[in-house]
Order: structure tokens, then sequence, then C-alpha cells
């Protein structure tokens, strides 16, 4: 008779971490629907959130089962089918949140499904098992086509949505996992100038300065000339198409770059939110208003409260200490997923946890910076936190996956 084996977690560190987030997001959806307005739309979303958490308890037990070389197999499988639905919201989609304009969402019935999130996971099983075939680092960018590859077909899809916040989780997901399967910096470096030119070309002279500076680091470049013109080629033309890019944006996509600038151009309108924001977490001081007692909250004055400005809503109750508190727990997370990469023995194994990480680290940089004004407002949601089910339900499955990993391949 087969002996039964119990489910053995890899990290409990980790896996506390990320439930105890999960249970504090649902208790902040609960005030941020605490209002003293009537038919908001944050009103009851906590026990959507609460029924989402409790079915991906019981799913995380299953996937706590599957050995790891399923999981590479199931790469290619995952990868395609979160490329089907990325085309599928093109067709089908629609917008939600501070991105109602995009079509991020395909909706069935009352359930509404985020491809974008589910195909950030697969984009980082799928980048991990390509990086995971190298046996040394890449000596050009030539190199680098297949993982570019892997990971610009979705991120393509999800531009043309538009999406800017997720585009930028892809692009993070490829950096980290380049930097630990040993790419140099420098080249790192060399594959993102196009896009480091683009928006330093607002300014002529810093982009004339900049395009100096490369050309003076190509000079002393060990690479093929073809790949130093090319990078040159790539960086001048960035800058040449700034200007006319930024001419076929849409009306609000220009107002949202603008009121991050200067928020107070139109207070009542693409800036009202960033302002809002900005009030409610000043106000909050040390120790916060208290928790179900925030006025901006309660009066409804903050956007999408529960989504993607949940982050506003704690620190106008909790304060700076709660604030720092959830950035410890993030930071605390980080350090784990880190450490689980470094132990894990197959390189597989060991690039999961550092692609996840990307895609988590993108969120909680740009979700916070938002709220306080160091980023464009690009409605992209707090992992764990924010009000939204099936991107809680993917980010802990993509958990217990690093837990199989830890448990499987770190000993």
């Amino acid at each position: 008779m087969k002996r039964y084996r119990p489910i053995r977690m890899g990290d409990p560190v980790l896996f506390w971490l990320v439930v105890a987030l999960a249970v504090f997001g649902i208790a902040m959806i609960y005030s941020a629907g605490n209002v003293d307005v009537p038919g908001t739309r944050a009103e009851g979303t906590w026990r959507q959130q609460l029924l989402w958490f409790s079915l991906a308890l019981l799913v995380v037990p299953l996937i706590l089962r599957v050995p790891v070389g399923w999981l590479e197999w199931g790469a290619q499988p995952a990868y395609a089918l979160g490329l089907v639905l990325l085309m599928a919201a093109l067709v089908f989609g629609s917008g939600g949140g501070t991105a109602a304009s995009t079509k991020s969402w395909i909706r069935i019935g009352p359930v509404g499904l985020q491809p974008s999130e589910m195909a950030k996971i697969a984009t980082a099983l799928m980048l991990a098992r390509v990086l995971g075939e190298w046996r040394e680092p890449p000596k050009t960018l030539w190199a680098l086509w297949k993982p570019i590859g892997v990971v610009a077909l979705p991120m393509a899809l999800v531009m043309l949505q538009p999406d800017l916040g997720s585009a930028l989780a892809f692009a993070s997901i490829l950096i980290w996992c380049l930097y630990w399967a040993g790419t140099p910096l420098t080249t790192i470096f060399f594959l993102v100038s196009p896009l480091l030119s683009l928006f330093i070309s607002i300014n002529p002279w810093v982009w004339g300065v900049y395009i100096v500076l490369l050309l003076v680091l190509l000079f002393y470049r060990n690479a093929f000339l073809s790949e130093k013109v090319s990078i040159f080629m790539a960086n001048a033309v960035a800058g040449a198409v700034a200007l006319p890019l930024w001419n076929v944006l849409k009306p609000y996509q220009k107002a949202r770059f603008m009121v991050f600038l200067d928020p107070s151009i139109d207070p009542r309108g693409s800036g009202y939110n960033l302002i809002q924001s900005r009030v409610a977490i000043g106000s909050g001081g040390l120790w916060g208003k208290g928790y179900l007692d925030g006025p901006q909250k309660r009066l409804a004055f903050l956007p999408e409260q529960h989504t993607d400005f949940i982050f506003s809503v704690i620190g106008e109750e909790l304060g700076f200490i709660g604030v720092m508190a959830v950035l410890v727990c993030f930071g605390l997370i980080f350090w784990r997923l880190i450490r689980i990469a470094e132990r894990s023995r197959d390189p597989f194994a060991s690039l999961v946890p550092i692609g996840i990480l990307g895609s988590w680290f993108t969120h909680v940089l740009i979700n916070v910076g938002m709220t306080v004004g160091v980023m464009p407002v690009t409605g992209i949601p707090l992992p764990f936190i924010s009000y939204g089910g099936s991107f809680l339900l993917v980010n802990l499955l993509a958990m217990a996956v690093v837990e199989r990993i830890s448990a499987e391949k770190g000993r």
C-alpha cells in the first residue's frame, strides 16, 4: 500500500508573509467599502475577495504536489495559453478601474479575468526554461534574441490593449531573469538604452549628452561593429520618434503624463486622482486616522480606493507605521524569493522565483509610486492587497509554485 506523503512547504516564512498580506488586503478592502456615500463600487467587494482567497487556499495544496519537472514541461503550453488569452482580450476585452479605456479584462458573466496577469506567470516559466538551457553567459546582444522574443510577444499584445503598467512588468521579468542568468550589466544597459533614449529625448540637451556618452561606451565595448552600429541606430531612432509618438498618444494618455509632472494643471480632471491620493496619505501622519475612519475614504473622495489606490487608504487610516509595515513585508517576500533562487540547484528552478520577483517588484514600485506622485497613474494593482479576485488567485498560485521549487530543489 502506498504511503501518504504530507504536503511540504519549502519556505513557511514566505507562505505566511503572503497569506498575512492577503488577509490584510481583505480587511483593507472591507474598509475601502465602508463609506458614508451609498452606492460606491467598493461596497461589498471584500466578500468576493474572500471567496477568491478561499478558492486559492483550496488550489494551492494541489500546486504544492506538482513536481518541478512537470512545471518545466508545462511552461510551453502555459505560455501558448497566455498568448491566446491576450489575443482574445484584444477582441472581446473591456476595461476597468483607472484603466477603463483599455481591453485588459475578459468577462464571463459576473467573473472578470485579466489575461495579462496569467501571462506574466506563464512568461516567467517559459523564460526560465529558455534561460535555463544556457551553459555560459551571452557575449553579444544577438545571443539574447530568444529570451527577448519570449517576452516581446506577450508584451506587444499587452501594449495593444493598451496597458503600459503591465507591459513594464513584462520588461522587468526579462531584466531580472537576464541578470540572474549571468548576463553582464553592460549588456543589459545597452539592451534597454533605446528606452532610456526615448524618455531622455524630452530635453534635447540632455539627450545630446547621453548620445555622446553612449558613443564613448560603444567605442570601448568589445563587440562586433554591426552590434555597435545597431545599438547606436536604435537609440537615434528612439530619440527621433519621441515627438511623433507623443503626437499620436490619446488625450487621456497625454493628460496622465502631464498631471504626473504637475497635478494642479487639471485638479478636477486628470489630476484629481493624484491630488486626493496625496491628501489622504499626507493626512494619515504617523499613526493614521484609525481603521475604518479615514475621512477621504469615507466620503469616497479617493478614486478606485479598493483597487489601484488601496495604498492611499492604508496611508490615511494606518499612517506611516502601517505603510512601512506593508513595505517591510514586501521587502521580506522579495528577500525570501532571492534566497530560494540562490539555494535552488537547477537553473530552471532558480530562475522561476526571480521572474515572479520581477513581476511583483514592478507592481509594488509602480502602484506605491503612483499613489504618492513619483510615477504616472497607470492602473496597476498592489499584489495581494488590491481588490481583484483573479489577480489574487494567480499570485497565490505563483507563490505555491515557488514553495514547490523550494521544497524540491532547495534541499
